[in-house]
């Protein structure tokens, strides 16, 4: 699919001539290139809209062009759309690139600081814009090109360049899940940060420990995440850039979600999405970050409906800016797959949940290997939502294949997340648990009992005894024990744990209670325990008289057009908590 263009509308005079330009494009190639940056771009865009890739890659792949085509910084979107379009097409402009600057940077290793210098900054903004792009790989090649000529000075100036790429550098090795170099990056930059220390130098940390955060965090080590995003928080002072503040705000806010630190993750992802609307746009890329963790935000707190509403906006957005076989919109199909098949859960309605699932799956093994880890959640996902559709089907054969290719889809994930964070670790649960629940649709009992009593177990000792992660597992095996093995005591004070758990930590309206409830009507009916019936008939009557009144269908959005706070007060008010509160971790 190729980009939505966006409004690009020069005077017609003006426009008539870049036609002319581009019309004579190969007379007059190399006077393009002497002309400003702007109007440069505006010829290879004019070539883009004719469909001549071929012609826009030969230009793009030099790297002079394209290093001087980033300089027009006001058209950075509609240079997204040329390059998208020329991957799709086969043109490997982002490894061309990338393999251009690693050749520059080794020959200029004798030249004097100067050239370095220039080089380094060159590079920050080929790899900036190639990670902002989502082709990691090649911007970690550029990025790790720019820290060797750092190192060939032991100067200042330099260990503060060091530093500042090794931010980069720990940024595309997180987006590119490649955690134990990320660790390696961060001690690396701590030890750049040492020396200028000794030196009576300061550089701000914001930056850097937010990347530290995003690292802990995708590791499932919540506790480390929620210190370390604190630490980024006391970094945020006034004359930062907006992108590092408003990322800083992001991971922190997801962090206090995972500790189910629900009011102050509200508060600073509202204040993030505020900010990035305001200094971005909306229809800029960081934009569309802020609403995929508000997205988080939302589904995390039970609003279901308005989480798949934010997160279909982020994921137009980046359809708009990528378009392609771009693992930015990747991403955003995913959380929408699963956000979906959550809001759909009940009325057994999957087919937009599906089709997001896959094409997340088709783009990224389109990409990356097919060992990748970012395969692994979006295989969960479709897994998932084959499960539900599998039990629904009437035609045995179909319903046989779907859970066999559902099962297949988990197997997958698990592998690839002991893989990565070991069997002990939270992500490495939650593929237990979905195994247990696949296993209960197969009628595989002992190994769902199995599966389920491991997820809960690693859960427990990760999170605590209550955990929403562990109310889930702790309801599915009552759900097993219930409708499939008759072990009604043990179910019952399995439903009754899961219920105290939902009610603690979201409230007498939370969605997840429902199906406890319903389990332990079933239950009750089946010992003959009718007054427990009729009390548990009027618990679920209540239950959705608040839904109703609860979750009424509100913009989202509304409330963060608008911050009624300054940044300093926010991040203010979030530090504070904390010296009330005490030590968290």
């Amino acid at each position: 699919m190729a980009a939505v263009e966006l409004e690009w509308i020069p005077e017609t005079l003006y426009n008539t001539a870049i036609s002319a330009v581009v019309d004579n494009y190969i007379r007059s190639r190399r006077d393009i290139r002497s002309l400003p940056e702007n109007i440069q771009f505006d010829v290879y865009y004019k070539l883009y809209q004719q469909g001549r890739l071929c012609q826009l890659g030969s230009e793009f792949c030099e790297l002079e062009v394209f290093a001087k085509v980033l300089r027009a910084l006001d058209k950075r979107h509609l240079l997204h759309h040329c390059f998208q379009a020329l991957m799709d097409h086969g043109v490997k402009v982002a490894s061309v690139l990338a393999y251009s600057f690693s050749r520059r940077c080794s020959y200029i290793a004798e030249s004097d600081a100067a050239v370095k210098e220039k080089a380094i900054q060159v590079g920050f903004v080929l790899g900036g814009f190639l990670s902002d792009a989502g082709w990691y790989s090649d911007a970690e090649k550029v990025f790790l090109s720019c820290l060797q000529l750092c190192t060939l000075h032991d100067e200042m100036l330099h260990w503060f360049r060091a530093v500042e790429c090794c931010v980069r550098l720990l940024h595309v090795r997180n987006g590119n899940c490649k955690y134990h170099l990320g660790e390696e990056t961060f001690k690396l930059a701590q030890t750049y940060m040492d020396k200028l220390s000794e030196h009576g130098q300061q550089a701000n940390k914001a930056a850097l420990y937010g990347e530290l955060c995003a690292l802990l965090f995708a590791k499932s080590h919540y506790d480390e995440a929620y210190k370390w995003c604190i630490e980024a928080m006391k970094e945020i002072t006034a004359g930062l850039p907006v992108k590092v503040v408003v990322d800083v705000l992001r991971q922190a806010s997801k962090a206090c979600v995972v500790k189910r630190e629900f009011k102050k993750a509200e508060q600073l992802i509202k204040h993030a999405v505020y900010l990035a609307r305001d200094h971005f746009g909306s229809k800029h890329p960081k934009y569309s970050d802020t609403l995929l963790d508000y997205g988080f935000y939302l589904l995390n707190v039970d609003n279901i409906c308005q989480s798949v509403a934010i997160y279909q906006a982020a994921l137009d957005i980046r359809q708009s800016v990528f378009g392609g076989k771009n693992i930015h919109v990747a991403t955003a199909h995913e959380d929408l797959a699963y956000s979906s098949y959550v809001h759909q859960y009940s009325s057994g309605k999957f087919d937009n949940a599906l089709f997001h699932a896959e094409r997340a799956i088709g783009i990224i093994t389109h990409i990356l290997p097919e060992d990748h880890l970012l395969l692994a959640s979006s295989k969960r996902v479709k897994a998932l939502i084959l499960e539900e559709i599998a039990i629904d089907c009437h035609n045995k054969e179909t319903e046989q294949r779907l859970l066999q290719e559902a099962h297949d889809l988990h197997l997958s994930s698990l592998q690839l997340a002991k893989k990565a964070f070991g069997e002990f670790n939270v992500q490495t649960a939650k593929h237990y648990g979905n195994l247990g629940r696949l296993y209960q649709s197969m009628r595989k009992f002992k190994e769902a009992e199995e599966m389920h009593i491991k997820a809960i177990q690693i859960k427990e000792q990760l999170l605590g005894q209550e955990d929403y992660e562990v109310a889930l597992s702790v309801g599915h095996l009552a759900s097993l024990y219930n409708y499939d093995m008759n072990q009604y005591e043990n179910a019952e004070k399995l439903y009754l744990r899961s219920i105290a758990i939902g009610k603690k930590l979201f409230g007498e309206g939370y969605s997840g209670l429902e199906y406890d409830y319903r389990g332990l009507i079933k239950l009750y009916n089946s010992i003959g325990n009718y007054e427990k019936v009729f009390e548990y008939h009027n618990v679920l009557s209540n239950w959705n008289r608040l839904r109703d009144r609860q979750y009424s269908v509100t913009d989202a959005l509304e409330d963060v057009n608008t911050s009624p706070q300054s940044t300093e007060e926010v991040v203010q008010s979030f530090l504070m908590s904390q010296n009330v509160e005490g030590p968290s971790c």
